[in-house]
C-alpha cells in the first residue's frame, strides 16, 4: 500500500515548483511484544515483556509507556534511570527530537540501544494503520500528537487480538500537554501526566527529584520581577528594522550583576547591568538586545562582586550599591549599554555544583550553587538534601520564571563527594564540555592489532630516513611523542628536518575513530591526567615517536644556508627510528657538554645554532615575545597528590623546538593554501583593538614607559626597550600583562577570509597553521590530509572541499581548544588548592591590575595569582589614576608588595587562595606574625625591594579634561 505526499517549493530563479513524493506503507512491521499473538517475531525481536511489571500506583495492571515528543526533550534524566522499561519510542517521537535537539537524541539511541531497559522503537509513519495524513490547516505538531494517539490506540487493540490471556499489556500515554491528554482520553486511551506518574512509581527513591520544572508562560507569571521577554515574532522584526540586535550574551567573572554583548556594528561589546538589564539571560545564551542612547551608556564596574546571599527569597535586592552606575562623560572607558528584551535560542547545558540546603527543616526547595561563577543559583527540589549537601553533583536548568529570582532546575546525578581527587576531576571536565568517556567499540574497532608493525610494501610507498640520525625532545614524562628533528651538514649547507607523526595513516576519513577524535578535537591535559583524542595504543605507542622505534613518519625537509635561509622545501611520507627521545634538560645538557661530539650531540648544536638565527629573524620582523605565568607541578607517582609547585623553567631547548615547529608550520600552510586556496584550514591571530590596551599602556606609562602598540613590530621593540636594571622581573610582568591585551588566535578555513586576514599579529607571519600535533590535535590531522592530497600521497576526499563543512569543523576545534585550556588551569586550580590545604607561605608578590576594592597580584615563584582585597575603609580608590591610598602609602600596578597566601575552605564550592598583605605594613589591614608563634613558623619571609611610593612623593593627581566622543 502506498500514499502520496504533494507539496510546492520555490527555486532560486523564483518558479513555483510541484513535488509529488510516494509514501510506502506496510502491514508486516513488528510490534515487539512478547504478549503478541499476531506479529510473527523472532526471539531477539521481542523487546517488550510479557508481563510487564507496574511500578506506578495509578496503575494496578501490567502496561506499556508510549511517550510523546516534550516528554522525551524535558524529561531525558528521568527516561535514563532504571525505573522506566517496557517503553515504545514511535518514529514521529524520534524524527521530532532529532530535529530539536541531537544530544537528548543521541541519549535516546543509547537508552534504546541497551537490551535491559526494553525501550522498542516502532516505525509507525510506515505501517497502514498507523500513519495519519496531515489535515489541511492542521498544524504540523497538532498532527504528530494526533499520530501519538493513533499508534497508542492501535497498540492497545493489536495486542488484545487472539490473546487469550487474563491480563495482556494495557497502554499508558505519557504527556505534559493537556490537551494532548484530554483528547487521548476521548479516543478511549488510558493517558497520564509525567509528573503525577513518577510521583507515585514505587522502589525508586529520588526519581522525582529529576523530574524537570515546567516553563511558566511569560505572560500567566505573577508577582513578576523581570520584564516580560518579547515574543520570536516581535524579536525578528526588531532586529530587521535595527531597533533591536542580536548577540551571545557572557555574564563577568568578577561581578554577577554584570554581563556584555558582541553585536555587529560596534568595536565595543554591549555592557549589560543589573538584574534587569541581564533579564535572565545566562552565559552562552543567544540573546536579542536593546541598545541604550548614548547620553546613558556607562563604564564597566570596577568592583569585584559575589552573589553570597544565603536565600534571599524571590525579590531583587538594591543594585545602586553594588553597582558603579554613576554616568561618566565619555572616555575611552565608556562602553554603550543596553538591556535584554527577549531569548533567541538558550544554551543551557547540564551544571557541575553543590547543594546549599535551606535551613527550614523538612523544606524540599534548595539552592544549587554552580561551580562555575558565571552561572547563577538554581532553585531545585529534593527530599535528598541530607545526602546531596556532602556531594558535588549535576543539575540541569528547566525554566526561569519572570516571578523567581533565580531559574528552576533539577537534580540529574551525584558525582562523589565533595573533596574526592576523582569527583573534582570529574566536575572540571564536565565543566568545560570534555569528552571524556571510554572510548567505544566501533572506534577501537578501527585499531590495528597491539603488535602491528610497519609492513614492507607501506616502507617501499614511502622515503626511507631510518638511517638518518632523528630525535625528540620534549617535556619529561611525555608518552605521545608527535614530533622528531635532525639536522645535517651537506656541503656547504645544512639539511634540517622535522618529522611529524603519521597519525592519519591510522585514522582514515569518515571512520567511528575518524569521527570521534573529530568530536574530541583535542587532548586535554590536566596535572594529573590525560584525556586523550584517540586512544591510547596510537597516542602513546604506534603513532609515538619512540626511541628506537621504527615509526610512520609525515617529513618536511629544508635546505638552509649559514644564516638559517631557507634555500629550499619539500614535503614526503616516510619511515623513521629515533635515535632518543630526550627531555628539554638532557638535550640541553647533551648542547653544552662540551666532549660530546656523537651525532645526536652534533645535531643538537646545529638545530640550536640555526635556531637562534630563526628566532631573532622572526623578532626582527615584529613577532612578539610574549609570556604568561606556567607552573609544573611535583606529583606523587601513586597518589598523584601533588607535592610542590613552581614556575616553569624555559631553557634554549625549548626555544630551539618551537622554532622549528613554526617553520614546518609556515612551509605547510603556504603549500596547503596554494593548493587549496577555498578549503585549507589555517590559523590566524587577528590584532587587538586599540581599546584593548588602554589600561595596560597607562599602567605602564606610570613606570615611564610609552609603549608604541600601532604595529606590532613597534609594540615589540617598544617591549624590548622596556627595562628596569635593578627589577629583572618587571620586563617578564610586562609581557604577561601585554598576552592578556591580545585576541584570541583561531582557526578557519581560507576560502572565509581575504589573504590579508590571513595574518597571525603575534607570530608576525603572514600565513600559518597546525601540522605538528596530530596525536593531539585533529587541526592537524585534517592539515595532514590537505598535504598528502596535494603531494599526491593520499587521495583527497570530498569533505576536505567542502566550505561549509570546513567552516563547522573550525568552530568545533577553536571551542574545543579554548575549553581545554580552561580545562588545564581548573586543574592548576585544584591542585594549587590541595597542596595550599593545612600551609601557609609568605613570598614576593607584583600588582597585576588594580580594582575598587582589590588588587589583582602575581606571585613570580608560584606564578599563581589572585586578589588582594582592600578594605573600602581604610583605602581611597582614585578611578582616574587607576591607583589605591590609604594615609602615605599608594598601591598601584607593577608595584612589589609581600603576602600572605593562604587556603580559605570556608566556601566548600569556592575554595580559594586568599592573599593577605604583609608589606608595606598598613596596621589593621597588613598581616602580623604574633609573636607567641615566632618559633613556630618556619616560613622564610622574603622581604622584596619595594617600589612602592610615599604619598607624600607624589603629588595629587590632576582631573584631565574628559573630551566628548
Amino acid at each position: 500500500m502506498w500514499t502520496t505526499k504533494t507539496f510546492l517549493t520555490k527555486t532560486k530563479r523564483g518558479n513555483v515548483l510541484k513535488i509529488v513524493r510516494e509514501h510506502y506503507l506496510r502491514d508486516d512491521l513488528l510490534c515487539g511484544s512478547a504478549a503478541c499473538n499476531v506479529c510473527p517475531h523472532k526471539d531477539d525481536e521481542l523487546v517488550l515483556d510479557a508481563n510487564p511489571e507496574s511500578i506506578c500506583g495509578l496503575f494496578d495492571y501490567n502496561h506499556y509507556l508510549v511517550l510523546d515528543t516534550n516528554v522525551v526533550l524535558h524529561q531525558i534524566d528521568v527516561l535514563e534511570e532504571d525505573a522506566l522499561k517496557n517503553v515504545i519510542i514511535l518514529q514521529t517521537v524520534l524524527e521530532e527530537v532529532k530535529h530539536q535537539n541531537t544530544a537528548i537524541f543521541q541519549r535516546l539511541l543509547e537508552i534504546i540501544g541497551n537490551k535491559k531497559r526494553n525501550f522498542y522503537s516502532f516505525v509507525n509513519e510506515h505501517h497502514k494503520d498507523t500513519y495519519v495524513e496531515r489535515k489541511p490547516g492542521e498544524k504540523q505538531n497538532d498532527r504528530n500528537d494526533r499520530a501519538i494517539r493513533k499508534a497508542a490506540s492501535w497498540y492497545a487493540s493489536h495486542l488484545s487480538i487472539k490473546n487469550m490471556a487474563e491480563r495482556f499489556p494495557q497502554i499508558v500515554l505519557l504527556s505534559d500537554d493537556e490537551n494532548n491528554r484530554k483528547l487521548a482520553q476521548e479516543e478511549g486511551i488510558v493517558a497520564c501526566s509525567v509528573k503525577d506518574y513518577i510521583e507515585n512509581v514505587n522502589g525508586y527513591a529520588g526519581l522525582t527529584d529529576k523530574l524537570s520544572k515546567n516553563v511558566i508562560p511569560e505572560s500567566c507569571s505573577k508577582d513578576a520581577l523581570y520584564p516580560a521577554h518579547l515574543t520570536p515574532t516581535q524579536i525578528h522584526a526588531g532586529i530587521r528594522n535595527g531597533k533591536l540586535h542580536q548577540g551571545t550574551f557572557h555574564a563577568s567573572r568578577d561581578n554577577f550583576l554584570e554581563g556584555n554583548v558582541t553585536v555587529t556594528g560596534y568595536e565595543k561589546s554591549i555592557l549589560l547591568q543589573g538584574h534587569i538589564g541581564i533579564n535572565r539571560a545566562i552565559d552562552g545564551d543567544i540573546v536579542a538586545i536593546e541598545i541604550f542612547p548614548q547620553e546613558e551608556w556607562r563604564q564597566p564596574s570596577d568592583i569585584v562582586l559575589e552573589d553570597k546571599a544565603e536565600d534571599p527569597g524571590d525579590f531583587l535586592e538594591e543594585e545602586s550599591q553594588l553597582l558603579n552606575t554613576k554616568k561618566t562623560v565619555a572616555n575611552d572607558d565608556i562602553c554603550p549599554t543596553g538591556k535584554v528584551v527577549g531569548i533567541i535560542r538558550r544554551k543551557w547545558r547540564q551544571y557541575c555544583g553543590i547543594l546549599m540546603p535551606s535551613k527550614f527543616p523538612g523544606a524540599t526547595r534548595h539552592l544549587f550553587t554552580p561551580a562555575e561563577k558565571r552561572i547563577p543559583r538554581v532553585r531545585i527540589e529534593t527530599r535528598q538534601s541530607d545526602i546531596l549537601a556532602s556531594q558535588r553533583i549535576l543539575v540541569a536548568l528547566d525554566s526561569w520564571p519572570r516571578n523567581s529570582r533565580y531559574p528552576l532546575g533539577h537534580f540529574v546525578r551525584s558525582l562523589g563527594p565533595i573533596g574526592d581527587k576523582n569527583a573534582e576531576n570529574e566536575v572540571i571536565l564536565l565543566e568545560h564540555d570534555v569528552p571524556h568517556a571510554r572510548f567505544s567499540e566501533a572506534v577501537l574497532a578501527c585499531l590495528p592489532p597491539d603488535d602491528w608493525t610497519i609492513p614492507e610494501e607501506e616502507i617501499k610507498k614511502r622515503v626511507d630516513l631510518r638511517s638518518i640520525c632523528v630525535c625528540s625532545v620534549d617535556p619529561p614524562g611525555c608518552t605521545d611523542i608527535d614530533d622528531a628533528l635532525h639536522a645535517r651538514r651537506v656541503g656547504d649547507r645544512y639539511e634540517v628536518g622535522v618529522h611529524i607523526a603519521d597519525v592519519t595513516h591510522f585514522v582514515r576519513p569518515h571512520s567511528a575513530l575518524d569521527r570521534e577524535a573529530a568530536a574530541r578535537a583535542t587532548t586535554v591535559y590536566l596535572v594529573d591526567k590525560r584525556i586523550d583524542m584517540v586512544p591510547d595504543l596510537l597516542s602513546s605507542n604506534l603513532c609515538s615517536l619512540r626511541g628506537g622505534e621504527e615509526r610512520l613518519a609525515f617529513s618536511c625537509v629544508w635546505e638552509m644556508d649559514e644564516n638559517a635561509n631557507v634555500l629550499s622545501t619539500k614535503f614526503h611520507k616516510s619511515v623513521i627510528k629515533s635515535r632518543a627521545a630526550m627531555t628539554y634538560e638532557e638535550a640541553q645538557i647533551a648542547i653544552d657538554t662540551t666532549s660530546r661530539n656523537d651525532e645526536v650531540a652534533t645535531s643538537l648544536r646545529t638545530l640550536n645554532a640555526l635556531a637562534k638565527k630563526l628566532k631573532q629573524r622572526r623578532l626582527d620582523n615584529g613577532a612578539l615575545l610574549l609570556a604568561s605565568p606556567e607552573i609544573r607541578f611535583q606529583v606523587d607517582s601513586e597518589t598523584h597528590e601533588p607535592l610542590e609547585v613552581q614556575a616553569k623553567r624555559i631553557l634554549d631547548t625549548n626555544s630551539m623546538v618551537e622554532e622549528f615547529m613554526l617553520l614546518a608550520n609556515v612551509s605547510v600552510a603556504e603549500r596547503v593554501a596554494a593548493d587549496y586556496p577555498q578549503s585549507a584550514l589555517l590559523r590566524r591571530h587577528p590584532a587587538p583593538p586599540p581599546a584593548n590596551f588602554h589600561t595596560f599602556l597607562k599602567a605602564a606609562r606610570r613606570q615611564g614607559f610609552e609603549l608604541d602598540v600601532s604595529t606590532n613590530k613597534s609594540f615589540s621593540k617598544s617591549l624590548n626597550e622596556a627595562v628596569i636594571p635593578e627589577r629583572p622581573f618587571f620586563n617578564t610582568l610586562l609581557r604577561i600583562m601585554a598576552t592578556r591585551c591580545m585576541q584570541q588566535a583561531v582557526y578557519f578555513s581560507s576560502g572565509s577570509k581575504t589573504q590579508e586576514e590571513y595574518y597571525h599579529y603575534g607570530l608576525a607571519c603572514p600565513i600559518y597553521t597546525h601540522f605538528t600535533s596530530p596525536i593531539r590535535r585533529y587541526a592537524d590531522v585534517v592539515v595532514h590530509r590537505l598535504l598528502a592530497g596535494a603531494l599526491g600521497a593520499d587521495a583527497t576526499h570530498a569533505a576536505l572541499l567542502d566550505a561549509r563543512a570546513a567552516q563547522a569543523l573550525c568552530d568545533n576545534l577553536n571551542y574545543r581548544h579554548r575549553q581545554a585550556q580552561l580545562a588545564g588551569r581548573a586543574s592548576v586550580a585544584l591542585n594549587t588548592h590541595i597542596l595550599f590545604k593545612n600551609r601557609e607561605e609568605i613570598e614576593s608578590a607584583v600588582v597585576l591590575a588594580v580594582k575598587r576594592n582589590a588588587l589583582q597580584v602575581l606571585i613570580p615563584k608560584y606564578g599563581l595569582e589572585g586578589p588582594l582585597y582592600l578594605p573600602s575603609d581604610k583605602f581611597l580608590y582614585n578611578e582616574e589614576e587607576n591607583i589605591q591610598i590609604c594615609n602615605d602609602i599608594i598601591l598601584k600596578t607593577f608595584d612589589e608588595l609581600t603576602v600572605r597566601l593562604t587556603l580559605d575552605s570556608t566556601n566548600l564550592q569556592h575554595r580559594k587562595l586568599v592573599f593577605q598583605l604583609v608589606t608595606p605594613f598598613i596596621p589593621g589591614v597588613s598581616y602580623e606574625k604574633e609573636k607567641a608563634d615566632d618559633d613556630k613558623m618556619d616560613v622564610e619571609i622574603v622581604e622584596p625591594k619595594t617600589n612602592v611610593k610615599k604619598r607624600k612623593e607624589v603629588s595629587e593627581p590632576k582631573k584631565k579634561k574628559k573630551s566628548k566622543k
